[in-house]
């Protein structure tokens, strides 16, 4: 089935893939939008698990102050280049990251940080688990495997740290 420009551009909008995925995943999806969205998705998904042996050690460090000033945090990712860390995707995702945990006040980055004994929720206190809080359908790892896909390098999470008023 051939596939129109107009709907290749519109889906690379949405989800920031390559012309050629979208091209691929609209074909193999008959034109159905949300199918190839979850196509892209899992692509995404697979490309983040092949990427994350490798090492991020660029980056940025990003700050966020609630309106009000009583709440803030700061948090590090950390991508492969100095080039990736500059682009406004990179940063847009840092700044979010930030936000999430202003908002949401994780302990730990996933679940291997977990305590051995920790009997709470892991999706309340790990901030890769948490559901986004601009789009609660995905989880924050969702939204980093996106990135990952999106500029072709491994980002990780290096650290964060919420500072809140009375704390």
């Amino acid at each position: 089935m051939p596939v129109s420009t107009e709907s290749i551009r519109v889906l690379r909008e949405l989800t920031g893939a390559g012309i050629m995925d979208c091209k691929r995943a609209l074909e193999d999806s008959a034109g159905n939008f949300e199918k190839a969205e979850e196509i892209l998705r899992k692509k995404g998904i697979a490309l983040a698990a092949k990427k994350s042996s490798r090492v991020a050690h660029e980056g940025l460090i990003e700050a966020y102050i609630h309106n009000g000033s009583r709440i803030g945090a700061i948090i590090e990712l950390n991508c492969e280049t100095d080039f990736v860390a500059r682009t406004p995707a990179f940063r847009e995702l840092a700044h979010g990251l930030a936000m999430q945990v202003a908002a949401m006040s994780p302990l730990y980055i996933d679940q291997k940080e977990l305590p051995v004994n920790y009997e709470g929720n892991p999706q309340e206190q790990c901030l890769l688990l948490q559901p986004f809080i601009k789009d609660p359908a995905r989880s924050v790892q969702d939204l980093v495997n996106d990135a990952i896909a999106r500029v072709g390098e491994n980002i990780r999470v290096k650290r964060f740290v919420r500072f809140a008023l009375g704390e």
